[in-house]
């Protein structure tokens, strides 16, 4: 009954605006009232006000509703249409963008996905994120270690390939990059995708401090031509520093002392030891990391993008990639449409409903990519009892293998596409398992991928309710370590243990709380018996770890594969399997300060042959038990359940008489 120009006519008065629709406008253009109306009846106008407010209607909360439902309208109007350009701006881009989906299956999950996403829009969080906010996660420091949102937009481009190229003239046969954790896991990424590159050195990582695994690198070598990548943000990390030591030596024996720093580049972050170290010991360059950029979202600036100029990659297409993300990713992407924040909702409501496994799938062409999110996932969202525990290297199977903890994330090449893997995918999706399929248009867009997992990353811890760019269990086993190995520099040996069970090949280590579990648990025999009651412990919703100190290669991983698909088919649950002391700067946070949801069997054995480190008592061998004891030590405090298998002798023999003990134990 109202007139159609009622909130026209009663409103005009000077230094005002009042917006309205253009039928509104053109109804007040043929009958509407013009002259000052607002200042007009003032006095009738209060005296309603006090009746209303005598009868309970509060002009305060109408007007507070008001406000509030106008600005979710404007919200989602402005959403809307920033949703409109960005799918436009996807479909022409449809070339150059990888592509995403994402199919929850959970009714209850997909209604948490769009509530969280909806929330994430009317309250700006996207652009909280950008504007390094840290309330977003838990208001603490967070806002230190955002300097990964732009740090592909680095200026320095040109200089790392204008020094690789200096390189590849020198005749540099290999370049081996000495690093752990982030410093490590995105050149491996890389120089596994791209290979070797004609006229520049061959890319190789080494971060184990296994004599075996370091003979088998050093064999590879010609010490002579090979130029040595020393990466560490903090410059103090033991492994890069050892390995430095030993390798110096041997550039310095085969060279000369003089020429040595000739052979050795450091990738660090100013102000480091490894800084004085380098200069010091007169390095060729000293490449400086951004201080606001954790390990493990640094595969965008130096310590990533340094060693893959050096071995030939195109790294200004590498950044020019992950740019094309960086924008589909930003503050004015509403939460739906923008590809890193809809993949972090959805793995930080399904990880807290219970979906914390989060299963890692690839193309053979980027094999390495899952070990990267590997440790991103763990390190940055592991803690506090909480977070995601990521399974990579676990083939798919089918859906009767898993239990309802599991989120699948597959991220393939377009050219590499595997119609098998897809069907399983297709029945995991059939079966109510929330599955994600990212395809990834070329290789150089890996680039897009990093950036993609990194904002992922940050939107789940913020989802999640923890800090996602600390890692405060991390230093426990290194306390450890360093206690050990100084006991070592002194006595010349390490603690005495006593096993609580020994064969003629194994022997097995528990702490007395755990040896009292596995008894009551009908470990009342030999080895085996033991090996079973572990074995029992497993429940529902739990995860099997096998961490392994000792040589990552196909030779050793064969076994200790089959050992752990054989587990997660007869009990169910998720499977690990890592290699240390590697694993330690990964997924070794989530272990001690993630859900307490893991069985671990951690595997040490012999050295054939160990290799001293100059300028120090304790060898590699010393060194890598001392950090195997370290681990579990703390894995024993944290209460988490776990046994040691300590292989005597011949590996092989012993990991294949471990392999027929579990197998026996399942039965």
């Amino acid at each position: 009954a109202y007139s159609d120009v009622l909130y026209v006519d009663g409103l005009i008065g000077r230094d005002t605006v009042n917006t309205m629709p253009i039928a509104t406008m053109n109804a007040f253009r043929e009958h509407g009232t013009l002259h000052d109306t607002l200042d007009e009846n003032v006095a009738d106008a209060k005296r309603t006000l006090g009746d209303l407010g005598r009868v309970g209607i509060s002009l305060d909360g109408v007007t507070d509703k008001l406000i509030e439902e106008g600005v979710r309208l404007f919200v989602d109007a402005a959403d809307k249409l920033y949703a409109a350009v960005a799918a436009k701006r996807a479909h022409v881009l449809a070339g150059n963008i990888d592509g995403q989906s994402i199919a929850l299956g959970d009714e209850r999950l997909v209604r948490l996905a769009v509530e969280t996403a909806s929330e994430w829009g009317l309250q700006g969080k996207v652009r909280c994120l950008w504007q390094r906010d840290k309330s977003l996660w838990t208001d603490s420091d967070e806002d230190r270690w955002l300097g990964w949102l732009d740090s592909v937009d680095s200026g320095q481009l040109e200089s790392y390939v204008a020094f690789a190229q200096a390189i590849g003239r020198e005749g540099f046969s290999d370049a081996l990059l000495l690093g752990m954790g982030g410093s490590s896991l995105g050149p491996e990424v890389l120089a596994a995708a791209f290979g070797r590159k004609t006229g520049f050195p061959r890319l190789r990582i080494l971060d184990s401090t296994v004599p075996a695994q370091i003979h088998a690198i050093e064999a590879t070598l010609d010490i002579g031509k090979t130029l040595f990548i020393v990466s560490s943000k903090s410059g103090s990390t033991t492994e890069p520093n050892i390995l430095k030591d030993y390798f110096f030596k041997r550039v310095a024996d085969t060279v000369g002392a003089s020429a040595a720093g000739r052979h050795f580049i450091a990738i660090t972050d100013p102000g480091s030891s490894l800084e004085k170290t380098a200069h010091a010991q007169k390095f060729r360059k000293i490449f400086f990391g951004v201080p606001s950029i954790g390990g493990r979202y640094s595969v965008l600036s130096p310590f990533g993008l340094v060693p893959a100029a050096i071995a030939g990659i195109d790294v200004v297409g590498l950044v020019n990639a992950a740019r094309v993300m960086m924008h589909s990713c930003g503050p004015e992407i509403p939460p739906a449409e923008n590809p890193g924040v809809a993949l972090g909702i959805a793995l930080g409501v399904a990880g807290s409903a219970g979906r914390d496994k989060v299963t890692i799938s690839s193309s053979p062409g980027l094999a390495g990519f899952g070990a990267w999110a590997e440790q991103l996932f763990a390190e940055s969202t592991g803690k506090n009892g909480d977070g995601l525990i990521p399974i990579e290297g676990e083939p798919i199977g089918a859906p009767d293998v898993y239990g309802k903890d599991r989120f699948f994330i597959d991220l393939r090449l377009s050219s590499e596409p595997e119609p098998e893997q897809e069907t399983k995918l297709a029945a995991l999706e059939q079966a109510g398992h929330p599955v994600v399929r990212i395809v990834q248009k070329s290789l150089q867009n890996i680039g897009q991928e990093f950036f993609r997992f990194e904002i992922a990353t940050a939107v789940a811890g913020a989802v999640i309710g923890i800090n996602p760019f600390d890692q405060p269990d991390v230093e426990a086993s290194k306390i450890k370590t360093r206690e050990l190995t100084a006991a070592f520099e002194k006595t010349g040996a390490l603690p005495a243990e006593t096993p609580v069970r020994s064969s003629d090949r194994i022997d097995l280590y528990a702490d007395e709380r755990d040896a009292m579990a596995l008894r009551q648990a009908s470990a009342d025999g030999g080895v085996e018996s033991f090996i079973r009651a572990h074995l029992k412990r497993i429940r529902s919703g739990d995860y099997f770890a096998i961490l392994a100190y000792i040589a990552r290669d196909a030779v050793n991983a064969a076994p200790l594969q089959k050992l752990r698909l054989a587990v997660r088919g007869r009990r169910h649950v998720a499977t690990c399997l890592e290699f240390g002391p590697r694993f330690l700067h990964s997924t070794g946070q989530a272990y001690k300060g993630g859900p307490n949801s893991g069985v671990f069997l951690q595997i040490t054995a012999d050295d054939a042959e160990d290799l001293a480190v100059p300028g120090h008592r304790a060898s590699f061998g010393v060194v890598k038990a001392a950090q195997a004891r370290g681990d579990f030590g703390v894995l024993v405090e944290r209460g988490r359940r776990a046994l040691r298998v300590h292989i005597k002798g011949d590996l092989a023999a012993g990991l294949a008489a471990l392999e027929a003990a579990v197998e026996r134990a399942l039965a």
